[in-house]
């Protein structure tokens, strides 16, 4: 391995990002609106399908059910075939499901095409974050992962006016709005498929676009990084991903993921009712809590990198977020203070995301990592069932989204208590918390 000072570590990993983060960034963006755009849709979806809340929330959360079940198996033949043919495969597939939902006429085809949505989409998220741990060494992830996961903000910021303007063409050429939301939006992620079979490099060794140096070092710390951490593990991979550690960590990212979806397959539902707006008033109410978390993801992830540390981070983020969501139950009758409450909460619940996907890896590697990830993810995401259903139930129990607000709200203060009795090892190259390995 060719021995590299600082400045030209720091070059060699600047130009992988420059070259993968923007491609892989974008296909989140659309990965995330083909996923959420029924919350932008959801008022003429219940009129058209004759929707209750309860079933709309079930079916927004069915998703995840169909997501869930291929998370890990998708993993496992990403690591084996490679992430360029992969994702291409699950990319061209959930577009296409994704425009075939402008065809659904009921509540069943509705349920039907959400789960199918899901098996298409399934393994696209941990997929990517697998396939940065082959390319941006340990002490550099929570940065590079916030930079990948800020398409979600994005995600939103992009696609509430592009859905807006989509519903309303509403009648044209004899289709409602949301057709046309889901045909228009679904094809991009048909075209980033095609385009991910020549862009995207497997593994660092395999990248020309690197200079022979550059290759050799980064693909040497690389390999460094994955045997450190297989040494650490001692007995089978199902071992490994079912003790008691990876266990609480999948318990941690259902609590968040619960209320991600909890929260924005009803957030412009939530700012409709409370402002009235429609059009491009509600697009830019809905996308301002969004910019805040953009700018929070970057400087909250950069930080955890510059420190080393990750629970603290993960806990006071989520105690934000918590605080956030509990402002929002009480001020439903003002559109500033809901607006305000719903940026803190984004804020906090959305920079949960990089740093969190930095730690698994510390002590995840080899065939372990992708399962592991996938299991995480897997887990985690049957949140988003748990998560939209929720919320619908309580908002016809209740008939006001307070309870399931503050609902949402004490499960990120349990996920801030749950991180902080995490025991991470020490990470390849750095210390990042001192207590002993699990």
């Amino acid at each position: 391995m060719a021995d590299f000072d600082a400045e030209q570590s720091r070059a060699t990993i600047a130009r992988v990002v420059r070259r993968l983060v923007p491609f892989i960034f974008i296909c989140y963006v659309v990965a995330y609106i083909d996923r959420v755009n029924i919350g932008f849709a959801a008022t003429e979806l219940q009129r058209d399908l004759g929707l209750s809340d309860a079933a709309y929330g079930l079916g927004g959360g069915l998703f995840f059910l169909g997501y869930c079940l291929f998370e890990i198996p998708s993993n496992l033949i990403m690591d084996r075939v490679g992430a360029r043919i992969w994702i291409a495969r699950i990319m061209i597939g959930w577009g296409f499901v994704s425009m075939a939902m402008m065809f659904v006429v009921g509540q069943w085809s509705f349920y039907a095409m959400r789960v199918l949505l899901g098996i298409a989409e399934a393994g696209f998220f941990p997929g990517m974050v697998l396939y940065l741990t082959y390319w941006v060494p340990a002490g550099e992830r929570a940065k590079t992962g916030a930079l990948f996961m800020t398409a979600a903000p994005v995600a939103v910021l992009i696609g509430s006016p592009v859905s807006e303007a989509l519903l309303a063409l509403d009648g044209a050429l004899g289709l409602a709005g949301w057709q046309w939301l889901f045909l228009v939006e679904g094809f991009p992620a048909v075209v980033l498929g095609v385009i991910a079979l020549t862009y995207l490099t497997d593994r660092p060794e395999q990248a020309n676009w690197l200079p022979a140096a550059e290759r050799a070092w980064l693909s040497g710390v690389m390999a460094r990084e994955r045997a450190e951490r297989e040494s650490r593990h001692q007995g089978s991979h199902l071992e490994a991903l079912l003790n008691g550690r990876v266990m609480l960590i999948c318990f941690i990212y259902f609590l968040n993921t619960l209320v991600t979806y909890g929260v924005f397959l009803w957030l412009p539902r939530i700012l409709r009712d409370a402002s009235g707006y429609r059009g491009w008033r509600l697009s830019l109410v809905t996308a301002l809590p969004f910019v805040v978390a953009l700018v929070g993801m970057v400087l909250i992830g950069r930080h955890s990198d510059r420190t080393g540390e990750r629970k603290r981070h993960v806990a006071a983020c989520a105690i934000t977020g918590a605080i956030g969501l509990v402002l929002a139950a009480g001020f439903h009758d003002s559109v500033p203070l809901i607006v305000f409450s719903f940026a803190l909460s984004q804020l906090g619940q959305r920079s949960v995301q990089g740093v969190f996907w930095a730690i698994p890896p510390i002590f995840l590697g080899g065939t372990a990592a992708a399962a592991g990830i996938a299991l995480i993810n897997s887990v985690g995401n049957l949140g988003g069932f748990v998560g939209p259903t929720a919320m619908g139930w309580l908002r016809g129990v209740s008939g006001s989204y307070s309870a399931g607000l503050l609902v949402l709200a004490a499960a990120l203060v349990f996920e801030a208590v749950l991180v902080m009795t995490l025991r991470l090892p020490t990470e390849p190259g750095r210390t990042v918390d001192r207590a002993k390995p699990a």
